[in-house]
């Protein structure tokens, strides 16, 4: 049985030696949250040890990268927060750091492992391949390659190219298991029957993920890869790999691997990148906070107290260690990243906050006139609003009745605050706070009085002078927010619902 821990990269952490580590996502398509809760731990892992995160780009598949997809890679790198030590414009003693960039590394190296025995080409059709594998299956036997290349003579591979084949590049895995340590689950042991030769090159040179993945971590010396759980199954490949390129003098050592549990969406399917709320923009649109986010997310799979949910970034970075990772699945649950969001967003300063809702306060968002927001206004609305809005998008409703001309239109808290009676007791509340000094405590105290006169407790007797003035049922303080609205736009509002109401 082969153990591939040795030499082992990883192990010059426990000597002192800062580790590296690297993050490398394809260019395809909107990030996804389980792609940078992968990012977080690694770049936590990196800062915690004060080591080294390199930031690589995997875009060898031209028919699925785009350059768009890249630049929102590298933008939601920077809006998360996350900075990287080598990588795209930041450089480093590895560039260039995208793959379509180093095609001619990986053509060397798989020469190399050709011309020492450790690949060969393979010539079977992809009928030739149905048909074994077809048969395996009916015979109970495993599926994967059978080796049908594997000891080709001079002969045949003479007559396969006189036929006109092409050939993949395969590797030759060992005849034996394969035993490592993963740094997430333990040791783990692969039986040769279940880890069959795999290509490594296509047939029109191109080089596939199972070369160039572990080629460019030996050439940038990376110690520790911590991935996707998806990916256990390529694990042994990849030491058998590197056990290779040790030989040929290409890389050091072998890494140590961390698989992260799934993350689990609706009826416990592991969350795909169709799935509505895995797309790291959706959580942008709608106003979560990086360290918001971030702090939801790094409970899936860590957590750095049992009683404890709410933390810094910072906080995170001392405190995590991939040995506290949990192997088992973790399940992504959306209100709970909401709640977590919205502690966040009560942390900052007011100053702060007010700045973060800059972008929902203007088109597209706002529905007002862009020449209606009042600065002033909103500056004093903002310590209540903040108390109740679960992402930052939730302020555009909350304070939009201070800036439209007329209150939204919301015919069910309309139909809930509007009973039999609203219209006297909106009559008498109009009279009393036309008469009230104009600030919330007096204005509270009109409203209670009103209230009294018909026989009603503050609570039912504020519901109608909300809707009226809000349009809604729920909202913020009812009497700051006629103290800010103001007296002539709060008077002439209840005016108007009172017109409806006897129309």
């Amino acid at each position: 049985m082969a153990n591939t821990n040795s030499p082992n990269l990883s192990a010059s952490l426990e000597h002192g030696v800062p580790p590296r580590v690297r993050f490398c996502p394809s260019p395809t398509g909107n990030p996804h949250v389980g792609l940078v809760r992968t990012a977080l731990f690694n770049w936590a892992f990196a800062r915690h040890h004060g080591g080294t995160l390199v930031f690589r780009i995997e875009d060898t598949d031209a028919a699925r990268d785009s350059e768009d997809s890249y630049n929102q890679l590298l933008d939601s790198m920077r809006w998360l927060g996350f900075d990287w030590d080598e990588g795209p414009e930041v450089g480093g003693p590895h560039a260039p750091y995208r793959q379509s960039q180093r095609m001619d590394i990986y053509k060397d190296v798989a020469e190399r492992l050709l011309a020492g025995g450790y690949a060969y080409h393979c010539y079977c059709t992809t009928e030739e391949l149905d048909a074994r594998r077809d048969a395996a299956r009916a015979a109970g036997k495993p599926s994967g390659y059978d080796g049908h290349c594997r000891d080709l003579s001079a002969e045949q591979i003479a007559a396969y190219e006189a036929e006109g084949r092409t050939s993949i590049v395969r590797f030759r895995m060992p005849d034996e298991a394969l035993t490592f340590t993963d740094l997430v689950r333990g040791e783990l042991t692969f039986q040769p029957e279940n880890v069959p030769d795999y290509g490594i090159v296509r047939a029109n040179g191109a080089p596939l993920y199972t070369l160039v993945n572990p080629v460019d971590d030996a050439l940038m010396e990376i110690t520790h890869v911590l991935r996707g759980e998806d990916l256990l199954s390529s694990t042994p490949r990849q030491l058998a790999l590197y056990k290779a390129l040790i030989e040929l003098g290409i890389a050091k050592g072998t890494p140590a691997f961390g698989h992260l549990p799934y993350v689990m969406g609706e009826g416990n399917k592991k969350l795909s990148k169709r799935d509505p709320q895995a797309s790291l923009n959706l959580y942008r649109e709608r106003g979560f906070l990086p360290e918001g986010l971030l702090n939801y997310l790094s409970l899936l799979g860590w957590s750095i107290a049992e009683d404890r949910d709410i933390f810094s970034i910072e906080e995170m970075v001392a405190a995590f260690d991939i040995k506290d990772v949990n192997a088992n699945p973790a399940r992504f649950d959306l209100k709970k990243c909401e709640h977590i969001n919205a502690e966040h967003i009560r942390m900052l300063d007011v100053k702060t906050f007010t700045e973060a809702c800059g972008p929902w306060l203007k088109a597209p968002f706002a529905p007002w006139a862009p020449e209606a927001f009042d600065a002033t206004q909103f500056e004093a609305i903002a310590p209540y609003a903040q108390t109740r809005v679960t992402v930052l998008s939730d302020i555009t409703a909350n304070v939009d009745f201070l800036f439209l001309d007329e209150p939204v239109e919301d015919e069910a808290s309309w139909s809930k605050a509007m009973k039999e009676g609203s219209d006297a007791l909106l009559t008498t509340a109009r009279a009393k706070l036309a008469d009230a000094e104009w600030n919330a405590e007096a204005l509270k105290n009109a409203i209670l009085a009103a209230g009294e006169e018909h026989g009603l407790k503050l609570g039912k007797a504020q519901a109608p002078v909300r809707v009226a003035v809000t349009g809604r049922t729920i909202g913020l303080p009812l009497f700051e927010s006629l103290e800010i609205l103001g007296r002539e736009k709060s008077l002439a509002r209840i005016d108007a619902a009172r017109a409806k109401l006897a129309a």
